[in-house]
């Protein structure tokens, strides 16, 4: 019968309490020191490569945080029962016994594979029912490896939990071998890496875009080349302004990807440009998409955004939406500021969706994001082409026809638009 671990049965004994204090001692020392590097840091420039050496400083802090918990543990023994998401539930440990088909779980792990505690753990077989359908090979050949050829276990795989979440875990293990040298079991250690995977990518598009600054986003009509997002067809535009050369308004669109499972987040928004600081669309969607890939949701966006620019030369937003979708389950949240709310066009209707902050889309469904510049007269004019606009296919048609629209506007300031169309 299968049975949990606990502290009177851990899945393996911790090592000396004196060694192991020692390396706690020397972990603190060691994110002390980095911390205080970290700090007079700040005192230095505060453009894009600033920021992303104190990202760096900063993962490294994290790192060192959740090394000092795991030697906690290591020293403590099991802890009863971990507050929720604190560092040490995010490891658990396991043994598989070949002999008798048991398998023994830490409460820790139920959690981090979206297990509900005190349900049976599954077998070495039922495992790879939880994993994401494309990493289930690699986990496989991992078990494989470890249990014919005794190779120790060292890799990464995906979980779907049952709320849709999806998250990254870690596994570190290797076979228990019996007095004839065959397998008798498997033990592990399983760690919930998403947070840190997260902030790996935050600091490493960072980077990238320090080495290879993107083009301006906000120029020309645009037809995403990936063909959008998971459920997604996407196409955007900028609207230059009718008094020909552009004004003291800027403004920018993007659709960032947020994780494997296919959640974007879709923006749209304008500021005040002051003088010719034309690289700040590019360094501020940069800032942009380090929040949200950090964790911020649509609804924190605008207060995040506003403390970061308080300490940079960035100039403020006008007026913005920021939206996110979940094709898994159709769900669009958002938040807009200053009144560029987003317009849904649906059955040949439109409305702006105003007075709440989340919906479930249709196959088939509108959306249209667009700046604050555009006037309210301009806003009603788009929604009075409902039926052309929901009948138009591709979201790149639709943008052209939204253009060509707009262009009779003899008072239009710079305005951006994005169009996402629902796909089956």
């Amino acid at each position: 019968m299968s049975s949990h671990l606990s502290a009177d049965h851990p899945a393996a004994q911790p090592p000396g309490h004196g060694s192991v204090e020692a390396l706690i001692s020397q972990a603190r020392r060691l994110r002390g020191d980095v911390d205080a590097v970290r700090r007079d840091s700040q005192e230095g420039a505060a453009d894009a490569r600033g920021r992303w050496q104190r990202a760096l400083y900063d993962l490294a802090l994290n790192q060192l945080t959740d090394l000092d918990a795991h030697l906690a543990q290591l020293r403590d023994g099991p802890t009863p029962a971990p507050r929720p998401n604190s560092l040490l539930s995010r490891v658990g440990s396991a043994e598989w016994n070949l002999l008798t088909d048991e398998a023994e779980w830490s409460g820790e792990l139920f959690h981090i594979l979206g297990r509900a505690p005190g349900s049976v753990p599954l077998s070495l077989d039922e495992l790879p029912s939880l994993v994401l359908a494309e990493d289930r090979p690699k986990l496989t050949a991992m078990v494989t490896d470890c249990l014919v050829d005794a190779r120790p276990i060292d890799g990464e795989f995906r979980v779907a939990h049952p709320d849709g979440a999806v998250r990254t875990v870690h596994m570190m293990g290797e076979p228990v071998l019996d007095t004839d040298g065959s397998t008798a079991s498997m033990w592990a250690v399983l760690r919930d890496v998403s947070e840190l995977r997260r902030s790996q990518r935050v600091v490493s598009e960072t980077r990238d875009s320090l080495r290879h600054p993107p083009p301006p986003p906000w120029h020309g009509l645009l037809r995403f080349p990936e063909a959008g997002r998971p459920g997604l067809d996407l196409a955007a535009a900028h609207l230059p302004s009718a008094a020909g050369p552009r004004s003291r308004y800027g403004g920018w669109y993007d659709a960032c990807p947020l994780g494997v499972d296919g959640d974007t987040l879709l923006t749209v928004g304008d500021f005040e440009t002051p003088g010719t600081e034309a690289h700040d669309p590019a360094v501020f969607v940069g800032a942009l998409r380090g929040l949200a890939l950090a964790g911020t949701r649509p609804g924190r966006l605008r207060s995040g955004l506003a403390a970061l620019l308080e300490d940079t030369t960035l100039s403020p937003v006008r007026g913005a939406v920021y939206c996110g979708y979940r094709p898994g389950t159709r769900t669009l949240t958002w938040a807009d500021a200053s009144g560029a709310v987003p317009l849904l066009f649906r059955g040949g209707t439109g409305r702006g969706l105003s007075g709440q902050d989340e919906a479930t889309l249709e196959a088939g469904d509108l959306l249209l994001l667009h700046t604050g510049a555009l006037e309210p007269a301009a806003v009603r004019h788009l929604l009075s082409l409902a039926p052309r606009l929901t009948g138009a296919g591709p979201a790149q048609d639709v943008v052209r026809i939204v253009t060509h629209e707009l262009g009779d506007f003899p008072s239009r300031q710079d305005a951006c638009v994005l169009v996402a169309r629902v796909t089956p």
